[in-house]
C-alpha cells in the first residue's frame, strides 16, 4: 500500500500536491475541508479531476488536520492506494434525525459483499441522530465489520455542515466507503479523557437524542445553572461541558455526548447521539493536559489494534469540544498522535460533531462526543 496526503490552504494554494501518480480504482481519497468550500466547489472539483479513477469522499469540518497541523479554511486530504484490496462508495440521503437508522442500513445494503472488512463512514452533522446511524449500518452488515469515521463539522456555528460524495458536496447526507479482500487492515483505538463532576441525574423524558428531563426537571434549566454566564452562548459553550450517559442498572461504561441544538420554548437539548430514558447522566469537564495525552493513548491503541509496525495511512477524528478546550494547545493533541505513530506514516483528520468507532478492541462500533478516535489504514 501506499498513502500520502495533500494539503490546500486559502492563501497558498496546493502547499502539498495532489498525489495524481496513486490515482487508480484501488485508490482511497479522502478529503476534509473548510465548510467555507461548499460555496467554491471549483476546488473539490479540481482534487476529483486530478484523482478521476479514485475512490473520493469527505466533509466539511470544524477544523482540518494535516500531519502535526490544525487548520481552518482549508483542504486535508488523505491518499491510500492499496494492492490488494478493492473498494466501493456508497451514499444516501436524510430525510431527517428520523431516518437515520434507515439511512444506516441502506448504505449497508449498499455495501453487502462476503468480503467486506471495514467501513469509514461520513454523515452530515446536524441533520442526523449518529447513534441510530450507525446502529442501522452495523446490524446490517456480516459480523466482525468495523466502522469508523465522523459526523461532518461546522465550527461553533451549527449552522451547516455538508459530505463529499466523489466531486459533490451534499446537506442532508451520508456517504460511506467499504473496503474489501482479507488482506486490509483497520485499526481503531478512542479515548476520552474526560472527568465527570457533580451528582448524577436520572434521565426522567427523552425521546431519541432529544433530552426534555433530569431528575423530573426541564433539562435547559438545570443545565444552564451549571453554566452560568456561559448559558448566555449557547449551544456553542455546551461543547465545554458534554454529558456523560451510562445505563443506571451499575454499568461502569459510559457514552460522552455533545449537544447540537437547544430549544427555549420547549426547554430541551437535542444531542448528537441518543439519551436512553432511564439512564444517567453526569456533566463533564477536562484538563488540557488529560485531552493531549488521551490521543497519543488511542494512537497507540489503533497501531496495536492493526498490528502495524511500519508506515501506514492515520485517520484522526476529534471533536469540536476538544478543540474549544485547548484552545492554542490543540496542535499538541494532533502532535501527541503523531509522535505515538511509527516513522514514515501519513497522518490527516478533522475536527467533528461525533466520533465513530468501537469502544475498545473488543467493542462494537458506536457514536462517540468528546473523544478522539484513530483509524490506522494498513495492508499486508
Amino acid at each position: 500500500m501506499q498513502h500520502r496526503t495533500a494539503n490546500f490552504r486559502t492563501l497558498d494554494g496546493w502547499v502539498r500536491p495532489i498525489p495524481k501518480e496513486l490515482d487508480s480504482p484501488q485508490t482511497l481519497v479522502l478529503a476534509f475541508c473548510g465548510p467555507e468550500l461548499f460555496d467554491q466547489p471549483e476546488l473539490l472539483s479540481e482534487l476529483a479531476a486530478a484523482m478521476p479513477q479514485s475512490v473520493l469522499l469527505g466533509c466539511s469540518t470544524s477544523g482540518e488536520i494535516s500531519g502535526d497541523a490544525v487548520s481552518d479554511c482549508s483542504i486535508s486530504v488523505a491518499v491510500a492506494r492499496f494492492e490488494h484490496t478493492t473498494l466501493k462508495r456508497a451514499s444516501t440521503t436524510l430525510a431527517g434525525a428520523g431516518d437515520s437508522y434507515a439511512a444506516g442500513k441502506r448504505l449497508a445494503e449498499q455495501l453487502a459483499g462476503d468480503d467486506l472488512s471495514a467501513t469509514f463512514l461520513l454523515s452530515d452533522g446536524l441533520c442526523v441522530n449518529g447513534t441510530p446511524l450507525v446502529n442501522g449500518l452495523r446490524e446490517n452488515l456480516p459480523q466482525g465489520v468495523s466502522i469508523t469515521g465522523g459526523l461532518a463539522g461546522d465550527g461553533s456555528r451549527f449552522a451547516r455542515t455538508w459530505v463529499l460524495d466523489g466531486a459533490k458536496p451534499k446537506v442532508d447526507a451520508v456517504v460511506a466507503v467499504g473496503l474489501y479482500g482479507s488482506r486490509v487492515r483497520v485499526g481503531h483505538g478512542s479515548i476520552g479523557g474526560w472527568s465527570d463532576f457533580g451528582p448524577e441525574r436520572l434521565i426522567t423524558r427523552s425521546e431519541g437524542n432529544v433530552l426534555y428531563e433530569l431528575d423530573g426537571k426541564p433539562a435547559l434549566d438545570l443545565y444552564k445553572t451549571y453554566l452560568g454566564d456561559l448559558a448566555n452562548e449557547l449551544p456553542g459553550s455546551a461543547l465545554l461541558f458534554p454529558l456523560a450517559v451510562r445505563s443506571a442498572e451499575g454499568g461502569t461504561k459510559a457514552l460522552v455526548r455533545t449537544i447540537l441544538a437547544v430549544d427555549e420554548a420547549n426547554r430541551t437539548m437535542t444531542f448528537a447521539g441518543d439519551i436512553p430514558q432511564g439512564d444517567v447522566a453526569r456533566l463533564m469537564r477536562a484538563r488540557t493536559d488529560q485531552l493531549i495525552d488521551s490521543a497519543g493513548q488511542a494512537a497507540r491503541e489503533a497501531c496495536e489494534d492493526a498490528a502495524v509496525s511500519g508506515s501506514a495511512l492515520v485517520i484522526s477524528v476529534s471533536c469540536v469540544g476538544r478543540r474549544l478546550v485547548l484552545g492554542e494547545r490543540a496542535e499538541e493533541e494532533v502532535e501527541s498522535v503523531l509522535d505515538s505513530l511509527p516513522g514514515g506514516c501519513s497522518h490527516a483528520g478533522f475536527y467533528a460533531y461525533g466520533e465513530i468507532s468501537p469502544r475498545a478492541r473488543e467493542g462494537v462500533s458506536e457514536l462517540h462526543n468528546q473523544t478522539m478516535t484513530v483509524t490506522v489504514f494498513d495492508e499486508i
